[in-house]
């Protein structure tokens, strides 16, 4: 019994749990219990059914937001953003792939990040944004397809 008593153990909450660990797959933490520990933000195993709607929008919307650009590429448009600009100039026709990668490794930044206390407005206002973007290129869509279609002098 003596033994026992002598024992010493290490306390697994000395440090925080990290972003990526062997948790992420079969851990059971969804919220931060500790009220100092929602305040400061922290790394849950398991994410919220919302978030995931919200962070497949905005996948969603960026990929509908590089298409949108192509169509209006091939309409006469031009790319005002100077980024997605080069490496439209890199990349050629390809540069979707670029922009899509970039913005899944933002969607993973943010997921991970989500607990914490500037996260939730960051993803619903990214969330927002990108549904104006979408809807401004629905609006130079159309606006493009009946200038097309009406000819130089507006006739048939």
């Amino acid at each position: 019994m003596e033994e026992l008593d002598r024992r010493i153990r290490k306390d697994r909450r000395r440090h925080p749990t990290p972003a990526l660990s062997r948790y992420a797959l079969w851990g059971e933490r969804r919220k931060l219990r500790r009220k100092e520990d929602q305040k400061a933000g922290g790394y849950v195993d398991r994410y919220s059914p919302i978030l995931l709607i919200f962070l497949i929008s905005i996948m969603g919307l960026n990929i509908l937001d590089a298409f949108q650009t192509i169509m209006l590429l091939d309409s006469g448009g031009w790319e005002v953003n100077p980024i997605v600009h080069s490496a439209m100039r890199l990349y050629g026709d390809n540069f979707w792939l670029w922009k899509f990668f970039i913005a899944s490794a933002c969607v993973v930044f943010l997921c991970l990040h989500s607990k914490f206390r500037k996260a939730k407005p960051i993803i619903v206002s990214v969330t927002i944004l990108y549904l104006v973007l979408v809807f401004y290129h629905f609006l130079l869509i159309s606006f493009c397809g009946t200038e097309a279609s009406a000819g130089p002098l507006g006739g048939p």
